[in-house]
């Protein structure tokens, strides 16, 4: 953050943009590995997650992992109120999936593969112990939305995408499509 002074009496306060990265487009290899444990928690670190926050909403999105633009590490962030109620976003460091409930059935996109929805199965409650910012251990629970975001993310950090949980013939479908979107320089 910077400050600029324009009287001498008053202080007006500027803040300083987030970088905004570059969402990369399946079928990127970054996308496909499993990203590294994150082991240092910086002043560095906090500021790229402020920036991936910064990124997802730019990109419309609801969650967006650190390999989506091309960090492999396992970093995660989560808003699925989508900036209406910020106590809401979470940030998810190292997380692992602890404890899974139901099923659910239901539509999901991914920013890295703009303009593809098919239906996932997926549970319908979840629970993650992770890491925050700080490298302080805590769980979240989630269930509908919450659950499937979270589920999704933490597929990107093990190189698992939702075309993954799809049958192979909707996948070969999907991919046809791709290939003729990248054939027609429109992917």
């Amino acid at each position: 953050m910077s400050a600029k002074t324009t009287n001498p009496k008053t202080t007006t306060a500027t803040v300083t943009p987030h970088k905004i990265h570059e969402v990369v487009k399946y079928p990127d290899p970054v996308l496909a590995k499993p990203s590294e444990k994150v082991t240092e928690f910086t002043p560095e670190l906090a500021e790229f997650v402020e920036e991936m926050f910064e990124t997802m909403y730019a990109a419309q999105g609801i969650g967006l992992a650190a390999p989506q633009i091309a960090v492999s590490k396992q970093i995660t962030v989560i808003d699925v109120s989508f900036k209406e109620r910020p106590e809401d976003k979470i940030v998810l460091i190292n997380p692992e999936i602890i404890d899974r409930t139901g099923k659910q059935i239901e539509e999901e996109g991914c920013l890295s593969l703009p303009d593809i929805r098919e239906k996932v199965a997926r549970a319908s409650w979840v629970k993650v112990r992770a890491q925050n910012v700080k490298g302080e251990f805590f769980e979240v629970e989630g269930e509908e939305l919450l659950s499937r975001a979270l589920q999704h993310e933490i597929d990107h950090l093990h190189g698992i995408l939702f075309l993954d949980h799809l049958s192979l013939l909707k996948r070969d479908l999907v991919k046809r499509r791709i290939k003729k979107l990248q054939k027609n320089g429109e992917w």
